[in-house]
């Protein structure tokens, strides 16, 4: 299967991608996917929430066994409530924000989770090409972040822009089209993480 090989590449984290044709123009996964996931695997799931209620599908990806769940600051009216009821579910926490969101809109959350997501596409499609221009947000973020924090990247994840990315400091890094897409996908993760690996080492990391 898919997930085992990438698995094997080194993936250290499935990322599950869920979309209610609302916040983003576009409709995936459900609580019922990730709940095969947690069947077939002991391997971490991190749920990106792009939907207009966090609130509401928090517990039920909680109930669907994930690890992890990352909301858009722009969808909470409250994040710091929902945040709140991730740790009760003991679950980890991530915030995310989109490419027009400034930085500066996650300073009063950032202390409050153990990962921030910079989306370095528009939310909503697979397969869109890197914005190299979230480039200084991923450096602005990083200095917000204590040492124990990590800082995520979703959108147009390859060798070249993980290494773009990790030179900017973050450390997570999310890749479907170019792994899911390669015929040998275990390959395909070792090569994104070696590019990682060279951005962090130009970094100093």
């Amino acid at each position: 299967m898919q997930i085992d090989q990438a698995i094997a590449g080194g993936a250290g984290v499935l990322h599950v991608d869920v979309m209610d044709g609302h916040f983003v123009p576009n409709l995936s996964m459900g609580p019922g996917i990730a709940r095969s996931l947690r069947k077939y695997t002991d391997h971490p799931l991190d749920v990106h929430l792009m939907v207009t209620d966090p609130a509401y599908y928090a517990d039920r990806f909680a109930e669907a066994g994930a690890d992890s769940i990352t909301f858009h600051v722009e969808a909470a009216g409250e994040p710091h409530k929902i945040m709140d009821r991730l740790r009760k579910l003991g679950l980890g926490v991530g915030i995310t924000l989109r490419p027009g969101t400034e930085a500066k809109s996650l300073a009063p959350f950032v202390k409050d989770v153990d990962m921030v997501l910079v989306m370095t596409v528009e939310p909503g499609y697979g397969g869109q090409a890197f914005m190299e221009d979230m480039l200084p947000k991923i450096a602005e973020l990083k200095d917000m972040l204590a040492p124990w924090q990590r800082l995520e990247v979703d959108g147009g994840i390859n060798p070249a822009t993980a290494e773009l990315c990790a030179r900017q400091g973050a450390d997570v890094f999310v890749a479907g089209a170019d792994v899911f897409g390669k015929d040998d996908i275990a390959s395909a993760v070792k090569a994104l993480l070696q590019g990682a690996q060279r951005g962090a080492a130009a970094r100093g990391g």
